[in-house]
């Protein structure tokens, strides 16, 4: 879980029971094992075992991880460790000999900015994502019409040479057939020729 989710977490479930004076503070420059301190008081045992019990429920029902809860017999000091945060519910007397605040207390954060929904760099990461979501169709549908673009030119050419083929070949065909009808055309002419030369040897045969 978030650190910023389960100090929410936290400052409600500490609220829910109304704590007293309730602080956290910033330990990430001050030790490894964990990154946040809260403390909190009440006003009885009766009221910090309530008020210790609510954080670890509160964690729980989040999916957070409750590693331990010491103190809860007496009801004068409860901690429960939260992992990545550790929880002080203290009586008056015993946080004031303690003095906790002096120890961890190098960076406080105040309880609006520890309230606040940590949800917005998510909303706009969801947003970041509808949008890219909205560019990809934008360059499916781009490249679509070039392919159908080019679809087509495969297609011409392939008719383009069927066509011209086709248009060849009765191009020949038809001068086939002009030559026999050249041949035809000149025994005609012959046999004009051959006719006529007897005819004029008739008549000069009559004229002797």
């Amino acid at each position: 879980m978030d650190i910023k989710d389960l100090q929410k977490i936290v400052i409600n479930a500490l609220e829910d029971v109304k704590a007293q004076d309730i602080q956290l503070f910033d330990t990430t420059g001050l030790t490894s094992m964990f990154d946040r301190i809260a403390v909190a008081s009440g006003t009885s045992s009766r009221q910090t075992k309530a008020l210790a019990m609510s954080v670890r429920d509160k964690v729980k029902q989040a999916g957070g991880n409750v590693v331990s809860m010491e103190g809860e017999n007496t009801g004068e000091w409860v901690l429960v460790d939260l992992g990545d945060m550790v929880v002080h519910v203290m009586q008056p007397t015993i946080r004031a000999y303690y003095r906790l605040e002096e120890i961890w207390g190098e960076k406080a954060i105040s309880l609006a900015t520890a309230k606040r929904t940590p949800r917005k760099p998510a909303v706009a990461a969801k947003t970041a994502s509808k949008t890219s979501g909205k560019k990809t169709p934008a360059t499916k549908t781009a490249s679509e019409p070039a392919s159908k673009k080019r679809a087509p030119r495969k297609v011409t050419t392939k008719t383009a040479v069927t066509e011209t083929a086709a248009a060849r070949t009765p191009a020949k065909k038809t001068a086939a057939a002009k030559k026999p009808a050249a041949k035809t055309a000149k025994p005609a002419t012959k046999k004009s020729a051959s006719t006529a030369a007897p005819k004029s040897s008739a008549k000069r045969k009559a004229a002797e």
